[in-house]
């Protein structure tokens, strides 16, 4: 059973999402501001978290921020049609989708299901034989294919191999000289503008923002690196 936070100042709407989340066999856990989920998720074991924005005491992107320091779970905001500037702020610090409200509980229904796949099958599973992964980002090298939250996305072999060095090493810092002759098999003369350029491109395919990447991270004068969680 999946335990669900749902976490809006208005009682009215928490209640309505208990009930159809309820009905489809998850367990809820309610909540009335940023810190109240905070602490909800403290004390047990949430698996998905549906967030307000405007709340009091402690806002949604605030807490949604709070939350990316030590966990990724998945978090989907709720969001007003004039909120559309906390939409990207909320993506870009680490919600994974938003809905907007006025919303179909079913909608919500079906969202919450998307997201517990994913997060599942890519971040809380372990990986197959063959699979490197970083986030919703998946390698199977022996199928020679990418996904990204379960979506294929098609590689030049120069991205591809790019990525498959990072993802061997998550966390180490690669620079463009050792990227090169690695991947290209050439001595690195003069490589950091060719590298950067492939490195744009496998960005623009593999992050949501790409002008502010979770995962493929540059380190200033040092070089490119995977971050497996995803951290800011």
């Amino acid at each position: 059973m999946y335990n669900i936070l749902i976490c809006d100042d208005d009682r009215d709407i928490v209640s309505a999402l208990e009930i159809y989340l309820g009905s489809e066999g998850y367990r809820t856990v309610a909540a009335y501001n940023g810190r109240q989920a905070l602490q909800a998720v403290q004390e047990q074991e949430i698996h998905l978290i549906l967030m307000d924005v405007m709340m009091p005491e402690l806002d949604g992107i605030r807490a949604t921020a709070k939350l990316r320091e030590d966990s990724n779970v998945p978090i989907i905001l709720l969001t007003a049609k004039s909120e559309d500037n906390d939409k990207i702020l909320g993506l870009n610090i680490g919600a994974d989708d938003y809905i907007t409200k006025p919303f179909n509980p079913l909608e919500v229904v079906a969202r919450v299901k998307s997201q517990l796949r994913r997060y599942t099958s890519l971040g809380g599973a372990e990986k197959g034989p063959g699979q490197l992964a970083a986030g919703p980002i998946v390698m199977d090298d022996a199928a020679k294919a990418v996904t990204v939250d379960g979506a294929p996305v098609a590689l030049t072999p120069i991205e591809y191999n790019i990525l498959k060095l990072l993802l061997s090493h998550p966390g180490q810092v690669f620079s463009s000289a050792q990227i090169y002759e690695q991947v290209w098999n050439d001595p690195a003369y003069g490589s950091e503008n060719t590298v950067a350029v492939h490195i744009r491109h496998l960005r623009e395919k593999i992050e949501i923002n790409p002008a502010e990447p979770r995962y493929l991270k540059v380190v200033w004068g040092l070089g490119y690196k995977i971050e497996a969680g995803g951290k800011k």
